[in-house]
C-alpha cells in the first residue's frame, strides 16, 4: 500500500478511536450546498463528517478488528464522528434525511458495537442526554423523597392527634 493511503488509513483508524461514535452515511446525488448545509447542523452538535472511500472504511475497520460485513457500504459514504451526545447527532441525521432522501444512515460503529441503520434510528428517538440524566436523578431521588414523606405523614400524623386532644381538653374548660 502506498504511503499516502497508508497515511489516510492511519487516519480514519484515528477517527474511530477517538470518537464516542461512527455514523456511516449515504449522500450520493446530494448537491455541495446541501452537504455544506449538513456538515454545518452536525458541526454545530459538535461533529464531524468526511467522506471517505468504502475500501478505506473497509481496511480501517480491519484493523480495528471490527465486523463492518453487515453494513451496505456502497457508492458514497461519508463518516460522521465526534464526541458528547450522540443521540442528538443521530437526531441531526435523520432529520436532515427527513428533508433530503439522499442522505440515509448506512449503520455506525459505537461502544465496540456494529450498530444497523435501524439502531441509528433508534439512537435518535432518545431524549438528549441532559433529559436522561434528570429522570436517572428523578429515579435515584424517589426512594429517599418517598422515605421523607411516609416520615412526615406519621409525625403529623400524631400531631393532629395532640391537636385534637388540645382542642377537646380546651373545650371542656
Amino acid at each position: 500500500m502506498r504511503s499516502e493511503k497508508q497515511f489516510l488509513l492511519q487516519q480514519i483508524v484515528g477517527m474511530i478511536q477517538d470518537s464516542d461514535y461512527a455514523y456511516f452515511v449515504s449522500y450520493d446525488g446530494l448537491k455541495v450546498a446541501e452537504f455544506s448545509e449538513l456538515r454545518n447542523s452536525l458541526a454545530a452538535q459538535g461533529a464531524s463528517c468526511h467522506v471517505l472511500k468504502n475500501t478505506m472504511i473497509k481496511l480501517a475497520a480491519q484493523e480495528l478488528n471490527v465486523d463492518l460485513s453487515t453494513l451496505n457500504l456502497t457508492l458514497g459514504t461519508a463518516m460522521v464522528y465526534g464526541k458528547g451526545d450522540c443521540s442528538a447527532v443521530a437526531k441531526t441525521l435523520v432529520e436532515f434525511g427527513k428533508k433530503n432522501e439522499k442522505v440515509a444512515a448506512k449503520g455506525g460503529y459505537m461502544d465496540n458495537a456494529v450498530l444497523s441503520p435501524a439502531d441509528v434510528s433508534g439512537l435518535a428517538d432518545l431524549p438528549s442526554k441532559e433529559v436522561l440524566q434528570a429522570m436517572l436523578l428523578g429515579v435515584l431521588q424517589a426512594p429517599s423523597r418517598n422515605l421523607v414523606s411516609v416520615l412526615n405523614a406519621k409525625a403529623a400524623s400524631i400531631l393532629n392527634v395532640l391537636n385534637a386532644y388540645k382542642d377537646k381538653v380546651e373545650n371542656q374548660q
